[in-house]
């Protein structure tokens, strides 16, 4: 079940961005887990070698973790201030 947002969901709320991006963050990494799990499975039960497998891996481990550190880091979730004109 989806969690439950008291009130209308706005990005402009630091609350709901933040829950909003660790959810991204979440499906990120399934999708991950689940692409890399099902090539590695292959590989191994085919026994061939792809060269390219381990870049892949490792590529994408570090976007992952890359947006784990924007997320815990570098994401500002504070009130937006009104922009004047």
């Amino acid at each position: 079940m989806p969690p439950r947002w008291p009130r209308k969901p706005d990005r402009k709320d630091p609350a709901y961005r933040k829950l909003d991006d660790r959810m991204n963050f979440a499906i990120h990494v399934a999708i991950f887990a689940l692409c890399n799990s099902g090539l590695w499975f292959f590989h191994n039960l085919n026994m061939v070698t792809w060269e390219w497998l381990p870049w892949l891996t490792a590529g994408w481990m570090v976007v992952v973790l890359g947006h784990l550190i924007y997320i815990s880091a570098i994401a500002n979730y504070s009130e937006i201030p009104p922009t004047s004109t």
